[in-house]
């Protein structure tokens, strides 16, 4: 027999867990590594060539075959690097940011199941390093706490642009982890644990993305929110802030940032498969006409198609989407997510509870449906009603006193009104004058 045989089909339990012999647990853990920095790097070869296809570029070529060590050879430039330590900098804290946010990165990937029960050298094990009863909270405590290596890294820097990306970063992981973990809530009702290994067992019938559809569409907002990439990555807008909290690092201070983000990717990716799309389970129509496709495994590559599936839906939106505004981006997640999410938690309680006491589900469903629709549906209007009378508003205040752009000697032309009809503006010996149609700018002399 073959030191890892297939078992028979058994979803892994809370009591399962520990009960490992130490090689074994030291083996889960050195592939785990593996397996997220192998995937960081095959990531961010995936990342260039798919964004190069969409912007009609070739992409990385050159290193390896078709470029798949230009990540390696990235690494190896970041580590060789000159490290630059800025005068001004708080050292300790400078040193311990980057740390901060790469090793939650790690911890967090240790409670993803990646298949049942199978035998490595004769020992029954679950694919999966360990559970908690409350392993999808892990989660977003290990994710809280990389958010303090991005605020510590912009205060330490003494720069106003890293800072400025800091408390962006703060801002940013606050509103959308909130939403985050509303949208868990009617995963937890309808799985009865907070364990990953029940939560993908409580599926066997119909994935949670089917049954809770809003709160996968809540997720998937959410977790664009927390990774900090396009359309959402305010932390390290270079057009405003440089390149953000990590303006002042180098070397491979840089490159643990850089790893701590794609394997953020990787965890929220894999989390979304865990908790939404069955996890390691086979999709519908195999596991229905395959009687052994969730056992043994094979369900280690449902998991992987799952899992880059994501992964590339995070590239496409990349190399598809502008970056938003900062108040947008709050905007969308205090007043539209949070709220969302409570109403829709609401729902999903009322359903569960009609369900105990023995109602007809199909009646309650369509009264939810309609429900739901009709709330989102108001909410959206009223919105809309609300921004157009703000901007109203805004439009009569600047009509009653408009703004000088010339104030201070700085020629600012405002944003609703791109072109002064002959206004002149002298500061001390200098004057600038800005035409309607030809917006040429005549400067003289006094």
């Amino acid at each position: 027999m073959s030191p890892l045989a297939a078992a028979p089909a058994a979803d892994p339990t809370l009591q399962d867990f520990g009960k490992d012999p130490w090689w074994l647990i030291g083996g889960k853990v050195l592939v785990i590594f593996v397996f997220l920095v192998l995937t960081v790097l095959i990531s961010m070869w995936v990342e260039r060539r798919v964004i190069g296809r969409m912007q009609l570029r070739v992409g990385p070529n050159r290193h390896g075959p078709f470029g798949l060590l230009q990540g390696l050879a990235d690494g190896v430039k970041l580590a060789l690097k000159e490290d630059i330590v800025p005068r001004q900098v708080d050292k300790v804290v400078f040193v311990l940011a980057p740390i901060l946010s790469a090793v939650p990165a790690f911890i967090s990937f240790i409670i993803i199941p990646f298949g049942p029960n199978v035998s490595v050298f004769g020992h029954q094990t679950a694919l999966q390093g360990t559970d908690l009863p409350v392993a999808v909270l892990l989660v977003l405590a290990m994710s809280s706490i990389g958010v303090y290596g991005i605020v510590l890294a912009g205060w330490s820097s003494m720069s106003p642009y890293s800072l400025l990306g800091g408390l962006r970063s703060s801002a940013q992981v606050i509103s959308y982890e909130i939403a985050m973990g509303l949208s868990f809530v009617a995963v937890f009702l309808f799985a009865g644990s907070m364990s990953t290994s029940d939560i993908v067992a409580a599926q066997h019938d119909t994935w949670f993305a089917v049954l809770l559809f809003p709160s996968f569409v809540v997720y998937v907002i959410t977790m664009m929110g927390e990774s900090n990439r396009i359309p959402f990555d305010l932390p390290e807008g270079e057009g405003e802030l440089v390149g953000g909290f990590h303006t002042e690092y180098s070397s491979l201070k840089f490159a643990m940032f850089f790893l701590a983000e794609y394997i953020n990717l990787a965890t929220l990716s894999a989390l979304a498969t865990t908790l939404f799309l069955g996890g390691w389970r086979a999709p519908a129509p195999i596991s229905t006409v395959w009687a052994g496709a969730n056992s043994g495994w094979w369900p280690v590559l449902w998991f992987m198609v799952k899992l880059w599936l994501f992964i590339f839906f995070f590239i496409w939106l990349r190399g598809s989407l502008p970056r938003v505004r900062y108040d947008q981006l709050m905007k969308l997640g205090w007043k539209i997510l949070m709220p969302f999410s409570l109403g829709w938690i609401l729902l999903v309680a009322a359903i569960r509870a009609f369900k105990n006491e023995g109602y007809d589900m199909q009646q309650i469903t369509i009264v939810t449906v309609v429900v739901a629709a009709a709330i989102l549906g108001g909410t959206i209007l009223w919105e809309m009603l609300r921004g157009g009378e703000g901007e109203e508003g805004a439009a009569a205040e600047a009509g009653a006193a408009p703004a000088d752009p010339f104030a201070g000697g700085f020629p600012v032309p405002p944003l609703d009104a791109p072109h002064y009809h002959g206004r002149t503006a002298g500061t001390g010996a200098r004057a600038a004058t800005i035409g309607t149609r030809s917006e040429e700018v005549t400067r003289g002399t006094h």
